[in-house]
């Protein structure tokens, strides 16, 4: 089962790729489809932040918000597996993600820590975090298996997985361990920058590669989070100690921390397709 307005785009691909395209054509051709390809791969965070800007605070039909965005993303998820959308492989991923997330959020908003709260009742929460809090981080995994696929992404010079497996699991612990030991996040990120220096991606647009650093995919994801993390605590979704009384920015300094998760879940994508096949690029 196909959705129509995707396999006319899909049919806009073909067609641009049978033309002959030079000059500034072929740049806005390439333009226009790297921004075809975004937008799929974004589908579902797409979707779910427009539940959420849309969902009202008093909930849907006497269903609690919280619990109507659960339902929405389920919804959503479901939808996407059974167009094809989604494989059976990228939801079992995104499943994962879910669950790092909602681990991460039971912690940060335990007694003893606090670091945001959810203000709103719903049925579906447990240990004081909705259910449908996992589905944000999700999101992130959802949009680098999408893009991976759509863009033919391969990566050139990518580190060891054991090393970047590690390097994975420092930053995931540092989101709870830094509450006791210290914020290691700039030191996990100096690491991070020399594993990552030499690594590079090549996504094709349109018909031919494209590359650039990993390392700005992984800055410019996090930005894009940040600001849709901005978006969500002034919609009340949740909210962070400073913004009980009034609404004010999330501290720019949060960018780096979402960098740093947006390295934790490539490097998961990346190594969970490596069980399957290598991604290494051969050097031309």
């Amino acid at each position: 089962m196909r959705v129509p307005l995707l396999s006319s785009l899909d049919a806009l691909l073909l067609d641009a790729r049978a033309r002959p395209l030079a000059g500034w054509r072929r740049g806005l051709a390439e333009f226009l489809m790297f921004g075809v390809k975004e937008a799929r791969a974004c589908l579902f965070a797409g979707l779910f932040f427009g539940a959420v800007l849309l969902v009202p605070r008093a909930g849907i039909l006497g269903l609690p918000r919280y619990d109507a965005l659960l339902a929405i993303a389920l919804a959503i998820q479901a939808w996407m597996l059974r167009t094809g959308l989604e494989s059976r492989d990228e939801l079992k991923a995104v499943c994962l993600f879910h669950l790092l997330g909602f681990a991460l959020e039971a912690f940060k908003t335990s007694s003893g820590i606090r670091s945001w709260s959810y203000p709103d009742f719903a049925w579906t929460k447990v240990a004081g975090v909705p259910l449908f809090s996992g589905f944000m981080y999700a999101a992130v995994g959802s949009y680098i298996i999408q893009a991976w696929r759509l863009l033919d992404l391969r990566v050139r010079h990518h580190p060891p997985h054991w090393m970047s497996a590690l390097v994975a699991l420092l930053i995931y612990a540092n989101f709870f361990a830094h509450h006791w030991l210290g914020d290691a996040r700039w030191y996990l990120a100096a690491v991070a920058l020399g594993l990552y220096a030499r690594t590079t991606v090549y996504f094709r647009p349109l018909d031919r590669e494209r590359r650039m650093p990993l390392l700005l995919g992984f800055v410019l994801t996090g930005f894009f989070i940040w600001l849709a993390e901005n978006v969500g605590t002034f919609w009340g979704l949740w909210r962070y100690p400073n913004q009980l009384g009034a609404w004010s920015a999330v501290h720019v300094g949060k960018w780096p921390a979402w960098s740093l998760l947006v390295v934790m879940t490539f490097t998961i994508v990346a190594n969970l397709k490596h069980l399957k096949a290598k991604i290494h690029v051969p050097a031309p």
